[in-house]
This record gives C-alpha cells, sequence and structure tokens, in this order.
C-alpha cells in the first residue's frame, strides 16, 4: 500500500492515480495525513477492505512530504559503516542522534533555496515513518509500530554543522526545504525484504552516492528500539536512517551543491525525489 499527501490531501496511490482517503471513507478519516496517523491501524483495516473509487490522475509536482507535520524528527549520523570511515570517524558503540526540525520538512519535488555563502550538502536516507506509539519497544516487535518506508535527503549545510565544538546538527539540516521526503510512504508489506533495498543520488546525472540499506550499523529495528527506550516515538513521527558514503563533504575536492544543480535521489520498491537548488 503506497500513502502520499496529493494537494494536501491524505491519498491511496492505485495504479498510478491517486484515492482521496476522506472522501473514499466516507469522512471515516480527515482530509490531513496526520489524521490517519492518529487511527493507522483503522485505517489500514478500512484500506484493505475497501471498496474503492477508481483513482483520479495527480501531477507529480502535487505531492507534499507523506507526513508533512510531524511532531518529531529524528536523524541518524555516521550510520553506514563506510560513511564514518570517509568522513574520518570511528565506527559508532551507540546510535549518534539529532534532530531536524519539522519545519524544514517539504515534498518529493520542486526547488530548495541554498543559503548565502554555505557549503551544501546531499544526503540519501531511508526515512521510518511511525504509526502507532511506541514506548520501550523491543527491538523483536519494532516493525509492529512501524506504517512505512520512504526516501528522504538529509540536506546538511556544513559551516554551520561544524561551527562549533563539538559540532551541533540540527541547525545546519534545518534550513526551510531541508527535509525533503516522499514521494509516497509505502508499507513494509510491499517489500521482500525491508532491511535490505538499494538507494542512492545522483547530482546533474551523476552518481554520488550507492549503497544497501542492509549496510547500516543500527538498522531500522534497532533504531526503533534505541529511541523508544528513551522517549515515546508518535504517529506520523519521522526517523531519517542515516546516510551512506559518497557525500560532498567527503570528497577531494570538496563538493557543494549550487544554484541550478539538481539532485535526483531514489530508494528501491519506494520511487525518487527529484529538486532543483536555488539561490
Amino acid at each position: 500500500m503506497r500513502v502520499a499527501t496529493v494537494n494536501q490531501r491524505v491519498c491511496l496511490i492505485r495504479d498510478d492515480g491517486a484515492v482521496d482517503v476522506h472522501e473514499a471513507s466516507g469522512a471515516l478519516f480527515g482530509p490531513d495525513a496526520a489524521s490517519v496517523y492518529a487511527a493507522w491501524p483503522a485505517f489500514v483495516d478500512w484500506a484493505r477492505a475497501a471498496d474503492l473509487p477508481e483513482p483520479a490522475p495527480f501531477a507529480p509536482e502535487s505531492l507534499g512530504s507523506p507526513s508533512p507535520t510531524p511532531r518529531q524528527v529524528f536523524g541518524i549520523g555516521l550510520n553506514y559503516g563506510a560513511h564514518a570511515a570517509e568522513t574520518g570517524m570511528a565506527r559508532q558503540e551507540s546510535p549518534l542522534v539529532f534532530t531536524k526540525f519539522p519545519s524544514c520538512i517539504t515534498g518529493p519535488y520542486g526547488e530548495i533555496g541554498l543559503p548565502a555563502d554555505g557549503h551544501t550538502d546531499w544526503e540519501v536516507e531511508l526515512v521510518v515513518i511511525i504509526g502507532t506509539t511506541a514506548r520501550a519497544v523491543p527491538a523483536a516487535s519494532a516493525w509492529d509500530h512501524i506504517a512505512g518506508l520512504s526516501v528522504g535527503q538529509d540536506i546538511s549545510e556544513r559551516i554551520m554543522q561544524m561551527a562549533s565544538t563539538p559540532p551541533q546538527f540540527s541547525m545546519g539540516k534545518s534550513y526551510p526545504g531541508f527535509g525533503p521526503v516522499g514521494p509516497w510512504l509505502v508499507t513494509p508489506d510491499e517489500f521482500d525484504d525491508p532491511n535490505d533495498l538499494a538507494l542512492g543520488c545522483l547530482l546533474n546525472g551523476e552518481q554520488m552516492q550507492k549503497s544497501r540499506t542492509s549496510d547500516l550499523i543500527f538498522d531500522v529495528a534497532e533504531l526503533v528500539a534505541r529511541l523508544s527506550a528513551v522517549t515515546p516515538l508518535l504517529p506520523g513521527d519521522l526517523i531519517f536512517t542515516g546516510t551512506p558514503q559518497g557525500v560532498g563533504m567527503a570528497r577531494t575536492p570538496q563538493r557543494w551543491l549550487a544554484p541550478g544543480d539538481e539532485l535526483t535521489t531514489y530508494i528501491e520498491g519506494i520511487g525518487e525525489l527529484r529538486h532543483r537548488f536555488v539561490s
């Protein structure tokens, strides 16, 4: 099952078209995505049993983040061994956790403004969307609390990130548009193995990152367990699970996003994001 927001309304994506959930359910669920996450088990039961109308076509540009108003957005740093190595950092003994402010979340297509005099970098990431509240959840049952998976970019402005000692991550990763997610949520049952998905990104058609999520140091279930042991994970919350090797900061010479650049980000079995960067 694929769930998206189309023109700010939550929809089921079927056969390349969209079914408006609010209308198709007879107002059983609200028009916004948050109302669906708040009743996720009931929504899944309804969606799988409902006699849905024919889907309507939609423009890709009308898609927003599948969870546009999360209450919490978590990021995980250095969660691929090869990425830790390229940055000269040791393999982490526990997850390096930071936050992205929810106001940075945006959709899968469009333009993103670059900060003036910044060094802005790309980071393809598998994004987990929480479906039911998770409190002190063991890894063995973590997937029971996950609504689905999506594609994300943890866009990062490195000058601000490295401006203090020790570095702080959240501010430089939270400019407007620095958290694109989409093009939709895909429920875990749609994957042969949700723990082993190809992912990568291309800058102006040139491959920058290419890996598989099986290389995560702390996998999805372990991240849910570690985070929920400290703070409840709430319906609609996002977890950016980490990025593989190939970021601009670790290249020789270093490479940064520039006005006019086009970034394509993809994950196997989910889809892709496409963004153009502007001043």
